[in-house]
């Protein structure tokens, strides 16, 4: 697998869940940065900036995002497993959420630089979002 280039985002992001009691909600585009949604049968999750929770959601915060340079074709293997796979080997869990153009990878906020030291260890490079 090829080296990959991988941008830290700067805002902390949170998981929370979206509850039937709750109304659906719009993406506020303009303000947002980094929102991603996924609904199944059984459940509605958002990961967006900690700053964009609603009151009284279930919530885990702490959350940076390193994201995969893209766009990624779509015909490429191993992309997410040359990143997951040394993370957990080191015991870095990671939350993973992959969008048309790339993937990106949660890791708790107090293991950003353990994660970074492993990854660059593999070859990949960090660079922050500035």
């Amino acid at each position: 697998m090829q080296k990959l280039k991988l941008k830290i985002l700067d805002e902390e992001l949170a998981v929370w869940k979206v509850t039937p009691e709750r109304p659906p909600f719009a993406c506020p585009r303009e303000e947002a940065g980094f929102w991603s949604v996924t609904s199944t049968e059984t459940e509605m999750s958002v990961v967006s900036g900690a700053s964009m929770v609603p009151e009284g959601a279930e919530v885990r915060r702490g959350w940076r995002c390193l994201s995969v340079e893209g766009p990624l074709e779509f015909s490429l293997t191993g992309v997410l497993a040359s990143l997951a796979a040394p993370l957990a080997e080191a015991g870095i869990p990671v939350f993973v959420i992959s969008t048309f153009d790339t993937d990106h990878l949660l890791v708790n906020e107090k293991r950003l630089g353990e994660a970074i030291q492993v990854l660059e260890k593999r070859g990949h490079v960090i660079m922050t979002e500035k």
